[in-house]
């Protein structure tokens, strides 16, 4: 085994893992490449051709690579766990009138757990990813997850959920480079049609991105069980008709098939009633919210009040906000209103660039 220590790398066949796998090859540890196969695209009622980091062509691309290379590459099957908790998850949420957060649940529940039982199976001591973020450890002996130098790249708000004994086995070879530098790196390495190959911000198992067809696949009665229901505002008018909850999420402005002269956005889903409450831009704002089944990172609780910023969302920016911890939930308070609080969507703490820890956004009561 090399000084450094053995590393089992997930490779998507992507550019980011495909570098940070040749990365720490060059380094000088023993890597060995995996290709973990998520779900079937054709399962779900999509177009035969497959895209993203479960097609063929993404494996082969991986696997390439590692030959190239000189490392091991194996392929992991893990769609019946996924599928049972990531998916089912997902249209059990928009059930329940809540915007599902699948990619934090699969990082959480499924993915590192796979590979760190795979790097056991394998004597690796390290898992590698090609997240952009940071990992160290602090001095009281936690390791901690940090913003990665790419602000617009950044993914440490899908991490919020990784266990520290998770993370003590972590590397994040990507963390200190821009995506820029990566898709150089790349072009370095020869690899031209690995740099220009274009992202996928689109969740993995709805390709098409239309998550309303998706819901009808897995539920196949769910038009008939739920049925349609009525758009009212906030003190009870009904203003019309919409075709059922589930196909409806806070903040939404497009698509809701109704026009009442002026800009309308859903500002609450009540499932009991099969309502969606419609109003102004404004009434999205919230000045608190509660956030559930939180998982801290830096520190192991909060014992006092703390100041933080808040993110509601992926790309939000963030807001400052004052947490104050009750057992395994979260009372936060923003210094400032803050729109479109989505249940079901992740909230994530920061202290300057540090990641505090996270959780679920609650319905309001």
């Amino acid at each position: 085994m090399s000084k450094k220590g053995r590393v089992l790398v997930a490779m998507s066949g992507g550019v980011d893992s495909s570098v940070a796998a040749v990365m720490l090859h060059e380094q000088g540890y023993e890597v060995i490449g995996i290709t973990m196969k998520t779900w079937d695209y054709a399962s779900a009622g999509g177009s035969s051709k497959e895209t993203g980091c479960c097609s063929l062509d993404s494996i082969n691309d991986a696997r390439t690579l590692a030959v190239n290379y000189g490392f091991p590459h194996y392929i992991l099957d893990i769609r019946d766990e996924f599928g049972d908790y990531v998916i089912d998850n997902f249209v059990d949420e928009y059930i329940a009138g809540r915007t599902p957060n699948p990619c934090v649940l699969c990082n959480t529940h499924i993915k590192w757990e796979a590979l760190i039982k795979r790097a056991n199976k394998l004597d690796c001591e390290f898992i590698a990813t090609g997240h952009y973020a940071n990992i160290r450890l602090h001095d009281n002996g936690r390791y901690v997850i940090s913003k990665g130098r790419d602000e617009n790249k950044d993914q440490s708000y899908v991490l919020w959920g990784v266990s520290q004994e998770n993370l003590a086995r972590t590397q994040f070879p990507l963390g200190s480079f821009t995506k820029q530098e990566i898709r150089q790196m790349a072009l370095e390495m020869g690899q031209q049609e690995l740099a220009n190959k274009s992202e996928s911000y689109e969740i993995c198992f709805v390709p098409d991105n239309d998550y309303r067809s998706f819901l009808r696949h897995k539920k196949p009665n769910i038009d008939q069980e739920i049925g349609p229901g009525n758009f009212i505002l906030s003190d009870g008018t009904v203003v019309g008709q919409h075709i059922g909850y589930p196909y409806f999420t806070i903040g939404q402005r497009k698509g809701l098939g109704i026009a009442l002269g002026k800009p309308m956005f859903v500002i609450q889903i009540l499932p009991e009633s099969n309502s969606v409450m419609l109003g102004e831009e404004h009434e999205l704002e919230r000045t608190q919210a509660f956030v559930r089944d939180i998982n801290l990172v830096k520190y192991a609780s909060l014992d006092e009040p703390m100041e933080a910023i808040t993110k509601i969302r992926y790309k939000d920016p963030g807001a400052l906000s004052t947490l104050t911890q009750q057992g395994n939930i979260m009372q936060v308070d923003f210094a400032h209103r803050v729109k479109g609080i989505a249940p079901g969507q992740s909230a994530v703490f920061y202290e300057g660039d540090d990641l505090l820890g996270g959780g679920f956004l609650m319905k309001e009561n």
